[in-house]
């Protein structure tokens, strides 16, 4: 293996400790100076000291501050809790965040917003592989919901009822 790489391929000793799948290709790439970022059709994969795999329907957002040249990637997270998130100083990530945004958007089956109380409420959101399989279904809460209120509680699984119904997901598991 060689250490040089072409401009247009990640150096092969990086896509090696990827892990990637026997017919996972890198479509886009970029190094932060610790570390590389492969996407693949299926996943954002951190290459550094360790590697992470991050399938694009676990990506919750993808923030570039361009004055800044910094990436910002949170994952999927439950309520309340903190979401695992990375920061990257980047140069011409362009292809990459071009990547991030057709990949992130594509794994999104349906989404849908319901009003609580005035401006605020829930999104029920239904995302999936790029391989197919189940629709994982979550609820994405704004600032000043309560998703534990009688209400609240209730106007979500209604809304997630319906919205896996309108799908055609009869599984019935998040």
């Amino acid at each position: 293996m060689t250490l040089f790489h072409r401009a247009d391929r990640a150096p092969a000793l990086v896509v090696d400790r990827a892990g990637l799948g026997r017919r996972e290709k890198v479509l886009a790439f970029v190094n932060d100076g610790d570390r590389w970022l492969l996407g693949t059709r299926l996943a954002l994969v951190l290459v550094g000291e360790d590697t992470v795999r991050l399938p694009w329907e676990t990506v919750q957002a993808a923030d570039w501050d361009q004055d800044e040249s910094r990436l910002k990637v949170s994952e999927v997270g439950e309520y309340g809790r903190p979401r695992a998130s990375y920061e990257f100083t980047l140069e011409n990530p362009a292809l990459l965040l071009q990547l991030i945004r057709e990949r992130v958007t594509a794994s999104v089956v349906v989404q849908r917003g319901f009003l609580v109380s005035g401006k605020r409420g829930f999104k029920v959101i239904g995302r999936r592989s790029p391989d197919g399989g189940p629709i994982t279904w979550m609820h994405e809460y704004d600032a000043g919901i309560d998703p534990d209120e009688p209400d609240v509680v209730r106007a979500a699984a209604e809304a997630l009822a319906q919205a896996r119904a309108d799908v055609g997901d009869v599984s019935g598991t998040d």
